[in-house]
């Protein structure tokens, strides 16, 4: 496939409908003035996400037709470009969409979709879409279209990229600065994809508000504007373009999308292949709210790698010093459990058939590997999940399969779900932890691909509500993701605003250091409201997650 030249344009809108027309038109004319064949456009291009009311979302929308959908329809047409823009839109049946359009270079309409997940005060004025977005085979590869808040959760990106877009498309209207650095890059990695998106500038509120506002929420003014940075990542999460952090700009990058095509890891997996959608059923379950109450405001836990003799050593002392969970890397689970005698501590290692959790006494559960590269392991893990996968007393573990293939364990500071290294590259497998109401996550891994720990773990923990101890081997960074309470607009931060709305805590343990230790906060996992009426859990799009569950 010849290489396709792609822009991510971003601009500042406002409540001027023919202003922000204008501002349009006229980037994707510098798009196209610079050869771009797909222009991808920000969320929200008519008009501000503010609105009074429903009614009045509805009377600003745009229509079929209308003269702001007629001339980007014509721009595309005069370009011979595909054009790909979000507006409000109002359909014939009386809905209000965030709603994506991609104009042909014909000028024709060749898809459309409304926004899955709405984000906030959007559920006040807008109705979330009632089914899943087109794949579109276009001469430049297949493409497909999300919005914002559907990329800070997994499902819909890899709902598209299952069923075989090779582009995903996101037009955002977002403040948040881990957009650019985490919720974009991580699903073109986490799918072996391309990710083209393009952010807005400028106040996103009306600016006449915004004093009022800022203070209201406590956030200053500037950090309420977009936070820009738009770009364009290769399908193993490295950005190859990114525009500036505030200003217009049309970031440009040529791309050759057949390499979507091809999702092995290094060693020989195909990511898409390897998956067990008869799993991940619970996905697609009516949301019920977090049953269990909250963990510990604070849990000590310890990393710890190397030579068996280092690690135990190091566990015995990290669990002296007061560490209440470690995780290592594989090691004797006899020797490991001598290490923490004398102490209230727990630690989880890796074994070949997957993670085990051990204190003073011994082993006390164990979590099989869901994923396994060999076809006999793979024939065992179906035959043993998910009725007999843990070997501890009934009282102390879950009812078989509340939790699904992933099974919790009740511990004194909260819930802990073990992952198996194999299953660490799979979103669906920390999605089903926290259905589950983990409120920490075990992970003894290799990592196959540097995104794993850059990207990969701390979205899980990020988009899950989920603290992650991922401990690799000593050549390898190892890391603590932690939840923090800053987290969410509607309560007040109890540090400074950072713009960085659910990326964890990382503390890093670096190649070569054998051990390392962090809190992490048990309780947070229970906070999942990234803004009023959006669960990052609750809020997935279970209705239409069917190219995640069925094969």
């Amino acid at each position: 496939m010849a290489p396709t030249r792609v822009a991510a344009v971003q601009l500042a809108a406002s409540q001027d409908v023919e202003a922000n027309l204008a501002a349009c038109l006229r980037l994707i004319d510098e798009a196209a003035a610079q050869g771009a064949q797909l222009i991808v456009l920000p969320e929200f291009c008519n008009h501000l996400s503010y609105y009074a009311d429903r009614a009045q979302a509805h009377r600003i929308a745009t229509r079929p037709g209308d003269p702001f959908l007629t001339a980007v329809a014509e721009r595309a047409r005069k370009h011979r470009a595909y054009v790909k823009i979000n507006v409000t839109h109002a359909h014939p049946d009386g809905r209000t969409g965030g709603t994506n359009f991609m104009f042909g270079p014909d000028g024709t309409v060749l898809g459309q979709c409304d926004k899955q997940t709405l984000m906030g005060a959007e559920n006040d004025h807008l109705d979330p879409a009632g089914e899943v977005g087109p794949v579109l085979d276009t001469p430049l590869g297949r493409l497909g279209m999300y919005a914002c808040m559907e990329g800070v959760i997994n499902e819909v990106a890899r709902g598209l990229a299952l069923r075989g877009a090779q582009v995903l498309l996101n037009s955002l209207n977002s403040f948040a600065t881990d957009e650019a650095s985490l919720h974009i890059p991580v699903r073109a990695a986490e799918n072996k994809v391309w990710v083209v998106a393009a952010n807005k500038v400028g106040p996103l509120l009306p600016e006449e508000h915004l004093p009022r506002l800022s203070a209201a929420l406590g956030v200053p003014a500037e950090w309420l504007h977009g936070a820009g940075e738009s770009q364009i990542v290769a399908p193993d999460g490295t950005v190859v373009a990114k525009g500036p952090r505030t200003g217009e700009a049309v970031v440009i990058a040529d791309i050759d999308p057949s390499l979507a095509d091809d999702k092995r890891r290094p060693d020989g997996t195909d990511i898409f292949a390897a998956r067990r959608p008869e799993l991940y059923a619970p996905i697609a379950a009516p949301p019920h709210g977090r049953r269990h109450p909250a963990g510990a405001a604070t849990l000590p836990v310890a990393i710890v790698r190397g030579d068996t003799a280092t690690v135990v050593r190091e566990t015995a002392r990290a669990a002296a010093a007061g560490a209440r969970l470690i995780v290592t890397t594989e090691t004797d689970p006899t020797l490991l459990a001598a290490a923490l005698d004398g102490t209230n501590a727990h630690a989880v290692t890796a074994t070949p058939t997957g993670p085990v959790l051990l204190d003073a006494n011994g082993e006390i559960a164990r979590q099989p590997v869901l994923h396994p590269q060999d076809p006999d392991d793979l024939a065992r893990t179906v035959a043993d999940t998910p009725d007999s996968p843990v070997s501890l007393p009934q009282s102390t573990q879950d009812r078989p399969g509340e939790g699904g293939a992933v099974h919790i364990v009740e511990l004194p500071w909260g819930r802990l779900a073990m992952v198996a290294g194999a299953d660490s590259i799979f979103p669906e497998v920390f999605r089903l932890a926290a259905l589950a109401d983990a409120d920490v996550v075990a992970v003894p891994f290799e990592a196959g691909e540097a995104w794993e720990l850059s990207l990969g773990l701390p979205e899980r923990a990020a988009e899950n509500r989920l603290n992650v101890i991922a401990a690799a081997p000593v050549e390898q960074d190892s890391a603590v993701f932690a939840l923090s309470a800053d987290f969410t607009l509607w309560t007040a931060w109890q540090g400074p605003f950072t713009g960085r709305i659910s990326h964890p805590v990382i503390t890093t343990v670096p190649a070569g250091q054998v051990s390392g230790r962090a809190d992490v906060a048990p309780a947070q996992a229970a906070n999942r409201q990234v803004s009023r009426q959006t669960d990052l859990v609750d809020g997935r799009p279970w209705r239409l997650v069917q190219a995640l569950t069925e094969r």
